[in-house]
Order: C-alpha cells, then structure tokens, then sequence
C-alpha cells in the first residue's frame, strides 16, 4: 500500500523534489495517539475531487495510526450515495471505522498506488476497476497556507476559531468552500481534522469500470459525507485526523486483535 516514485517527471512545475519523494517515503508506524482518550490517522489525501458528471472520488492513505496502516477510496455517485473501499486488514479498523454509516456500499480492494512525477499520482483498483491519475500543482497560495498551518500548535487546532480562520484561508487559496474540520462523524465519534498543507488538483481523469467521470471542476455546494462538508474544489491534503474514543474496551480489544 505504500506509494512509491518510479520515474522521472517530463516537466515537474514544483521546486526541488515536488511532494512525490516525501509522500511516497512514509512508511508504516502503528501506535497509541498522541491525544489521550482519542484515536489518530496521519497521512495524505485526496480530501475531495469533484467531477463535472457529478460523481465525487476521495482518497486517503494513513501509514500511520492506531491499529494497521491504510489505504481507502470513497465514491460518490451523482445520486449522492456513499461508497467506501479498503486496502486494509479489516472495515473496522480503516475509513468505515469512523464513516461507513453513511455509506451505502463498503467492500475491500486492492488499491495500488504509483507516483509517476513529483506532482503526479497514478491510482488503481480491481474491483471496482478504477484507473486515476491526480495531477498536483505547487502554487505560491500552498506554501503560504502551510506555513500559517504549521505554526498553529496543535492544541489549537481544536479550537472552533482557529479552525474557522483556517478554513477561510483554505477557501481563499483554493475554492474549498465550506468544510467541517471539526465534528461528528457518521459513526458518531467526534473529530477534529488537522490538514497541515494542502495542494490544488489542477488536472484529474478517472475511469470507473472503464467509463470517463469527466473532469475535475469546483461544485457550488460543498459534498457532505454525513453531517462532514468536504473541499467543493479538488484538493490534496497532508495531515492527521483525531476521533474519540467512545467504547475504551473495544478500542482495546481491537488494538490487541492487530497486535
């Protein structure tokens, strides 16, 4: 599950090594979170990627967290249903953990990831047959919202103000619209989303089952998963994400299940 780079890029548009060498050299750590009394996933994304046809594609890949490393994809179709697939040892440990409620579809999959530049990612799956290919730009506007990001400590970042003033910074930069950063899930955990960097997806082509999802575009109403807005606009995100811990005995019996 982990990604890795494979080839040089024909005309990288970031300095130095784009986000490929770094995102493609995170490797696996499972552990206790940080946060007593909450779980954690830390990683990256495709916070959202809406399609002109109206379907929605996420992606979310955490090496590290508390239970087994992760790779998930969410669909929405242009209904508005929810589908979640997992590269991963069990549902319950992953993605449907915190929002397969809302989800009318869950199954696992095998999701390969290739990064093909230092601004390009290629993303493959059986079943369904999905073949994404996610183009990353670099803007000026990124670098700047992560630097404000990463001097936010991280007792902050629960903070309804703090929050609100970096999702404005975020629309501003990037269209992102309205998005919850903190809030319940649809399994019910409470959660705070910590998007440390965030890049735009300038060009995206998907093909599900081997029909076109149409291009990227900017939706007038951010998609919700549950009571959660994501990105209206389509986005990459590194960061973590913490969720209550409701029920400390199955948390305990699950850690010890993946041990």
């Amino acid at each position: 599950m982990q990604p890795s780079m494979t080839r040089e890029s024909r005309a990288p548009r970031a300095p130095e090594h784009g986000i490929a060498e770094e995102l493609g050299a995170l490797r696996a750590h499972v552990g206790p979170s940080p946060l007593a009394g909450y779980e954690h996933v830390s990683g990256f994304g495709v916070y959202a990627l809406p399609f002109d046809s109206g379907h929605v594609l996420a992606l979310r890949v955490f090496p590290d967290n508390d239970f087994a490393p992760y790779v998930t994809v969410w669909h929405r179709t242009p209904e508005g249903g929810w589908r979640i697939y997992y590269d991963a040892p069990r549902a319950d440990i992953a993605c449907p953990r915190y929002y397969g409620a809302a989800a009318e579809h869950v199954a696992p999959a095998d999701i390969v990831l290739q990064w093909t530049s230092p601004m390009e990612l290629h993303v493959a799956m059986r079943a369904p047959r999905l073949d994404w290919t996610i183009d990353v730009g670099a803007p000026l506007r990124a670098r700047v919202l992560g630097a404000i990001a990463s001097r936010v400590p991280e007792r902050a970042w629960r903070s309804g103000a703090v929050q609100r003033v970096l999702a404005r910074v975020g629309d501003a930069a990037f269209g992102i619209g309205d998005v919850t950063l903190s809030g319940r899930v649809p399994n019910g955990q409470r959660a705070f989303l910590m998007p440390k960097r965030m890049f735009p997806i300038v060009e995206s082509t998907a093909l599900l089952e081997g029909r076109s999802l149409g291009r990227p575009t900017r939706l007038d109403e951010s998609p919700r998963i549950g009571d959660m807005r994501l990105p209206a606009s389509p986005v990459l995100a590194i960061g973590e994400a913490y969720f209550s811990i409701d029920d400390p005995d199955e948390h305990r019996r699950t850690v010890a299940a993946m041990r």
